[in-house]
């Protein structure tokens, strides 16, 4: 498995488009990366629901126990767990008719990415949701990071 062929610049600017964001994982604590992440999205006006079953709300939203218990539609889900949860997430994902599944730095399992392709979802994988956003729509978007070249070298002068 090649981890790069998860990585498409126009699959995550077309993931980015969409609104609807479960973020799986997501925590309370406003020191963990998940909470910071989805703090993030929310800022940006992406509908971001919670789906962790140790929780109440989260963010001011309603948090769910699985994604089978979110109302309404979900675009993309984002995925803060352990790599050995992916497989039943993946099912869960196609089984609510997700369009990505969103696999957070370190997040990698083969088995979930096998089940998310063969039911027809689009993955990103081994990258991180607000940093991807920053790069492409964001702060690092106007400074020229999507570029994906970065030097501190100038360009002549013409």
């Amino acid at each position: 498995m090649n981890i790069a062929d998860y990585q498409s610049p126009d699959v995550i600017q077309a993931a980015l488009s969409e609104r609807r964001i479960a973020i799986v994982g997501l925590s309370s604590n406003e020191l963990r990366a998940s909470n910071f992440v989805g703090y993030y999205m929310r800022r940006h006006n992406y509908d971001v629901i919670p789906v962790n079953p140790r929780e109440q709300e989260i963010l001011g939203n309603t948090c769910y126990s699985s994604l089978t218990e979110v109302p309404g539609d979900v675009d993309v889900v984002d995925v803060f767990r352990a790599s050995d949860a992916v497989p039943a997430i993946a099912r869960e994902a196609l089984e609510i008719g997700a369009k990505y599944l969103w696999l957070q730095f370190g997040v990698i399992s083969e088995e979930g990415i096998r089940i998310a392709e063969e039911g027809g979802l689009q993955l990103i994988v081994d990258r991180c949701l607000k940093v991807e956003h920053a790069r492409y729509i964001g702060r690092m978007h106007w400074l020229g990071f999507n570029t994906q070249v970065i030097s501190a070298e100038r360009k002549p002068a013409v």
